[in-house]
């Protein structure tokens, strides 16, 4: 959400409008794909080792690309929405289309809604089969990840100021990526204790984050 706002310049007055959209959105996304996989997971056992390998793999990705700076340029459904609409350079208050001439064009806020949503989509992707390594309850499940949601809402402009400090977040992310897509993959082999798996997370989040504190970014310099 960071990344979208700030490419695209979304004004500040906006921006609160756009999150609380966003956050809606998920919430519905989220819904849908939990109850659909709760469903295939009970049907079919075999996917948790997809979802486990899927993890490693999303794990091992994010390793790799840690160190780059993000950027939405390379975007595949920002580049399909630049292909295909006419899109404005102004915001038009909440408009999501205004008028040029009696042409219809969409507006940045138009763009930012539908990145969000397909970012979202992208999360949910991995998050959701992370959850699924804890626990098929569609409740415990769906409750968690609304919660998680809503907390975003409370965390995001606080996060917002804190998001360039903890610039080894991204290592530690995919440490756990690929330790839950283990523990999905030895499921039926050796189970790891709720607590344990909570208490090794945790571990790893404080671990990155005290890093990030002590170790300036690299090519820069430790405030």
């Amino acid at each position: 959400f960071l990344l979208i706002m700030g490419y695209f310049a979304v004004p500040e007055t906006q921006r609160q409008r756009v999150l609380i959209i966003g956050i809606l959105g998920a919430i519905a996304l989220r819904t849908v794909m939990i109850f659909a996989g709760t469903v295939l997971v009970s049907q079919f056992h075999w996917l948790l080792y997809v979802f486990g390998a899927f993890l490693l793999f999303t794990g091992w990705k994010m390793w790799f690309a840690a160190g780059q700076e993000p950027s939405l340029d390379d975007n595949p459904a920002l580049k399909f929405i630049r292909r295909h609409l006419r899109i404005t350079h102004e915001y038009n208050g909440n408009r999501l289309v205004a008028e040029k001439d009696g042409v219809r064009w969409f507006t940045p806020m138009f763009v930012v809604l539908i990145l969000i949503a397909v970012t979202d989509v992208i999360f949910a992707v991995d998050s959701i089969p992370a959850i699924f390594a804890i626990t098929t309850d569609p409740f415990v499940v769906l409750t968690s990840n609304v919660f998680a949601v809503l907390g975003l809402r409370a965390m995001f402009f606080l996060l917002a100021g804190m998001a360039d400090r903890f610039h080894l977040l991204p290592y530690g992310l995919a440490v756990i990526l690929g330790f839950i897509g283990a523990k999905m993959l030895l499921i039926d082999v050796f189970k790891i204790p709720v607590p344990v798996s909570l208490g090794v997370v945790a571990a790893i989040l404080v671990v990155t984050m005290m890093l990030s504190l002590k170790l300036p970014p690299r090519g820069g310099h430790k405030a």
